[in-house]
């Protein structure tokens, strides 16, 4: 049998405080790994962010350049007097992080119809537009029209500026709790031709109008003109 020797004294403290080195030395390793692959990962995820908030991305896909962009290339939003263009992603998407982050995941569904080709022809485009345009409605009134915010608001409009019309509405408008998309559809885009329809013909705005016994030269010029100083 061989003959076992017994320890040094000390030699089980100077291997625990080698072991105890060693995994200070990987804690830190991988700390400073996980480090620099947490600023890598959120760099590309950024840069991904970035990249798909563009209006050549938006537009990359035929279905949206040959149909609304077409549209939208004939509206003030893309070509006016300031120079001041809204591009796809200012109407559509967010611009505060955790919102945007929540459109660009719904943002797959729109990826799932590109692979079915749901409305990859004019023909599926338009026969679904209702449907698609709806849905932006809803959203943007939920929002409070909040992308439209981003440039437009009450607070910064000086409505003595306005035409007779603008500025009666925009000030019955803030009275009512209005939002912009609530009168302002088909801005950028045409409205669907089935849009009369799906309104079902009422006009409540024009009735609330008449209630407040608004003018109606303040918005239809061609009429004859009435006596409106008593409203305000």
């Amino acid at each position: 049998m061989s003959e076992q020797h017994p320890e040094q004294p000390g030699t089980t403290h100077r291997r625990q405080r080698i072991t105890e080195k060693i995994c200070k030395r990987c804690s830190l390793a991988l700390l400073f790994i996980a480090f620099i692959s947490g600023i890598l990962l959120w760099g590309a995820f950024n840069t991904t962010l970035e990249a798909t908030n563009d209006m050549d991305f938006c537009i990359s896909c035929h279905e949206m350049k040959e149909n609304v962009y077409q549209e939208y290339r004939h509206t003030i939003h893309y070509s006016n007097r300031t120079g001041v263009r809204a591009t796809c992603p200012d109407c559509h998407v967010p611009r505060e992080w955790e919102h945007m982050l929540v459109r660009k995941i719904r943002a797959t569904n729109e990826l799932m119809h590109k692979v079915l080709g749901s409305i990859n022809t004019p023909e599926k485009f338009q026969a679904k537009r209702l449907d698609l345009a709806k849905h932006v409605w809803k959203n943007m009134k939920d929002t409070d029209s909040r992308e439209c915010r981003n440039c437009h608001g009450f607070p910064a409009m000086d409505i003595s500026r306005q035409q007779s019309r603008s500025s009666a509405i925009h000030s019955l408008s803030q009275k009512r709790g209005k939002t912009c998309i609530d009168c302002h559809k088909g801005i950028a885009h045409r409205l669907p031709t089935d849009y009369e329809a799906y309104r079902g013909g009422s006009d409540d705005d024009h009735d609330y109008y008449s209630e407040q016994k608004v003018p109606c030269q303040r918005c239809h010029a061609d009429m004859p003109a009435q006596n409106d100083e008593d409203w305000d």
